[in-house]
């Protein structure tokens, strides 16, 4: 089999991708901006009629055509787009690449026939282009250069074993090659690939590079030359459009049920779960609003997401109607399959926990929920480190301080009336009168001292267990080098 290459060459895709949704019938040119001027960077077709060409300051363009619009170039946008089309391009064949910011490589070897041949192959593709107010230009070789060759110097087909004949007459520059290089070539009296062939290629590997003689050679099948295909992006998305508009709660679930069952089944299919769900709402005013949902665990259960959307759903303004529901999970995590077990019972709790999480995050915010997990330090306060529940799992194994207990409430210390070494029967704390009836402790201490912490420069720390007359149990400490009592916690 033969192989056989299709270059599509967009030559106005930075503009065409802007007028299709502002069409516009006089001259427009996308700038940008280069060397401290604006300059032409991609033109419609009125515009290239008054005279305008790409590169051309847009001052200079502007006193050929008063009537040109202009806008801003986008490179982002560009590229997104044509990666738009490449995965519309995966209808012809799965082997679709990119060649250059405005073009694509598609490898139809043996994907012809199924469009009745390579002329129907290639009809079709111009048809639909053109139905998107897309300018294309097309060329299907045997090799990628002679491909991307004839899209921008010819048109048409080149039968199998036709290639010298189809590249004889193309100027040099059909080749790939720099502008320095082909300047050369013409100033020789070398201007098309068929003189350029008649020379000996010792002669032409001397007096040039050898990309010359390299890109020759791709172009004529003598030297293979590689599609780097890029795989298609997998979309989690599902839309539905409606024959009369909807309003009610009740319509709007059952509509957001079928898509969410959609999109659950090839979550399940790929083992991945959603982190992350927009729900989108076309309205007959051509407004749109959304709803977002942020799950504190991957799911992939529909009958377990849609309650989770009861309370978006329900503030949601409908107006006159929606007329097109569309759901999309952007945050997709894998998940795999488990074997299920004895643990199953603690997975179940766990998953309540984070249904939990989610519900109170869809009304206070998702990254509003926090949890502490344990750290590697023995000074009381860098024990924990806070962490979004969301996106961590509880930690069941706290380290333990040899028997010593820490309070429930911890807090910065704050100073009380007392200097003794010992505990005092009685003090004053938060306008507050105590009488101490058991006190156990000392616990000492010590600073971190790689770690220069203000709180800690006092030295060491003997902490006390603390019970009070009044029912309250507190926990304080004592700092020798400067006497003086302090309050850090509260036990429950």
């Amino acid at each position: 089999m033969h192989r056989r290459i299709v270059s599509l060459w967009f030559p106005r895709l930075a503009s065409d991708r802007i007028l299709r949704i502002n069409p516009v019938e006089v001259p427009f040119a996308v700038i940008h901006h280069e060397k401290n001027m604006e300059r032409l960077y991609c033109l419609n077709s009125q515009a290239v009629q008054q005279g305008l060409v790409q590169g051309m300051g847009l001052s200079d363009a502007r006193a050929l055509c008063p009537d040109l619009r202009t806008g801003p170039a986008n490179l982002h946008a560009d590229h997104h787009f044509l990666s738009a089309l490449l995965r519309w391009a995966n209808r012809y064949c799965p082997w679709v690449g990119f060649d250059s910011n405005d073009s694509l490589l598609l490898d139809v070897t043996g994907s012809t026939h199924l469009l009745g041949g390579e002329e129907e192959m290639l009809e079709d593709i111009h048809q639909r282009l053109t139905h998107s107010r897309l300018h294309v230009r097309s060329g299907l070789a045997g090799t990628r250069g002679a491909a991307w060759a004839i899209s921008r110097y010819s048109k048409g087909i080149v039968p199998q074993g036709k290639l010298k004949i189809a590249l004889s007459p193309l100027p040099v520059a059909a080749l790939r090659l720099d502008d320095a290089t082909c300047t050369a070539l013409q100033r020789l009296g070398l201007r098309t690939i068929g003189e350029l062939m008649a020379m000996p290629r010792a002669t032409i590997s001397r007096r040039f590079s050898l990309d010359v003689v390299r890109r020759m050679d791709q172009a004529l099948g003598d030297q293979s030359e590689q599609i780097e295909p890029k795989a298609p992006k997998i979309s989690y998305a599902a839309r539905i459009t409606f024959p009369d508009p909807i309003g009610l709660y009740g319509d709007v679930i059952a509509g957001l049920e079928r898509l969410l069952n959609r999109i659950c089944n090839k979550l399940k299919r790929q083992e991945s779960g959603a982190r992350a769900l927009r729900l989108t709402c076309q309205r007959v005013d051509q407004a749109a609003v959304q709803a977002e949902l942020r799950l504190a665990r991957p799911m992939r259960e529909a009958e377990c997401i849609l309650p989770l959307f009861e309370r978006s759903v329900r503030e949601l303004d409908a107006g006159y109607g929606i007329d097109q529901l569309r759901l999309e999970a952007f945050d997709v995590e894998p998940l795999p399959l488990v074997q299920v077990d004895a643990n199953t019972a603690h997975q179940d709790s766990g998953d309540a926990l984070d249904d939990l999480i989610t519900r109170l995050g869809s009304r206070i915010g998702l990254d509003n929920i926090i949890r502490f997990l344990p750290a590697e330090s023995h000074v009381p306060e860098r024990a924990f480190v806070e962490a979004s529940a969301a996106y961590t799992s509880p930690e069941s194994k706290w380290p333990r301080n040899q028997g010593s207990q820490r309070p429930l409430r911890l807090f910065s210390p704050e100073p009380i009336n007392a200097t003794s070494k010992i505990p005092p029967r009685k003090f004053c704390w938060r306008r507050m009168h105590f009488s101490l009836v058991k006190a156990t402790g000392p616990e000492r201490i010590a600073p971190e001292w790689w770690l220069d912490d203000p709180s800690w420069r006092s030295g060491v720390r003997d902490y006390w267990h603390i019970e009070t007359k009044q029912g309250r149990r507190l926990w304080m400490f004592y700092t020798p080098r400067h006497p003086a009592w302090f309050v850090q916690g509260e036990f429950a």
